[in-house]
């Protein structure tokens, strides 16, 4: 094995004479660089350190201003994104608010509306809420929130100013059930307004009406206008059911197959209005001046 080398002493007297020479060379240079700040000019040596430093002073700087940069950057990004929040729950304020707005105006103009219907009648009708439906297929009816309390009978008309509804078929004290004019189980005496035919226009659901016993040379076009005959004492005479939407003349068979789009949109009924007039009475005087 080889033995370690002890350090010689030249070796040591050499590092320290460099570390000495570099202090000098320093202390010589900051001697000239104060010298020449003091004299006011700028001499070789200082323009040499400041080529030197200058370079890594303009990274430093750079470098800190972008950091600066991103910070405030990110700052501003924050500040953004909080403010979007605002505005966006601002947004959805505003837009529920409008709605609301939005119902308001369009219950007014339906009130209205009614409201200057009711002026145009010769009866004073009773306004009434719909406050449930029963969708099933047969019986479809509707709830109102008016009842025996305000003298509602079974029987009355109930109606809006776009047409019949139907008729009031059962009631409580506060509450009345009324049986839907498109329903399967309802049927109506009805007349073509232009030319006086009559027939019987029963519901038929979603569909509409369907117009039977109308012969095939009867005049009836698309558009015609259906209303109540009158016949029966049931339904006064020359209320609006709806229009002709298809008549088909088969070749088998004496009458028409005429389909009838209802004037009243039963998916949308809100508020409608009864008829007062007591029918049962009607047909109960029709019937004892029939047997006279």
């Amino acid at each position: 094995m080889r033995k370690k080398s002890k350090n010689r002493p030249g070796s040591s007297y050499f590092a320290t004479f460099r570390v000495l020479l570099l202090l000098s060379i320093l202390l010589v240079v900051g001697l000239l660089l104060l010298g020449s700040m003091f004299v006011g000019s700028f001499g070789t040596p200082h323009q040499l350190t400041l080529d030197f430093i200058g370079p890594l002073q303009s990274a430093v700087t750079k470098t800190t201003s972008g950091i600066t940069a991103i910070k405030n950057d990110y700052i501003a990004l924050w500040n953004v994104r909080k403010e979007n929040k605002r505005l966006h729950n601002l947004v959805e304020y505003y837009l529920t608010e409008l709605a609301k707005y939005k119902e308001g105006y369009s219950s007014y103009l339906h009130l209205q509306e009614l409201l200057e219907f009711k002026k145009q009648l010769s009866f004073k009708p009773l306004t009434a809420r719909v406050v449930g439906k029963e969708p099933a297929y047969w019986y479809q009816t509707i709830v109102v929130d008016r009842g025996k309390n305000d003298d509602v009978l079974d029987g009355m008309i109930v109606f809006t100013p776009a047409g019949v509804v139907g008729q009031v078929i059962h009631t409580s004290e506060n509450y009345s059930k009324v049986l839907l004019a498109n329903a399967p189980s309802s049927a109506i005496d009805a007349m073509i307004q232009k030319n006086r035919i009559r027939g019987i226009l029963k519901g038929a659901g979603e569909k509409g009406y369907i117009l039977h016993y109308v012969l095939k040379n009867a005049d009836v076009s698309v558009g015609d206008e259906i209303v109540t005959a009158g016949i029966g004492g049931l339904f006064p005479a020359g209320m609006v059911l709806g229009r002709v939407s298809l008549v088909h003349k088969g070749r088998r068979g004496m009458f028409q197959e005429i389909e009838v789009k209802p004037a009243v949109d039963f998916q949308k009924l809100e508020v409608v209005l009864i008829d007062p007039t007591d029918r049962k009475k009607i047909l109960q005087e029709m019937n004892l001046s029939t047997e006279r």
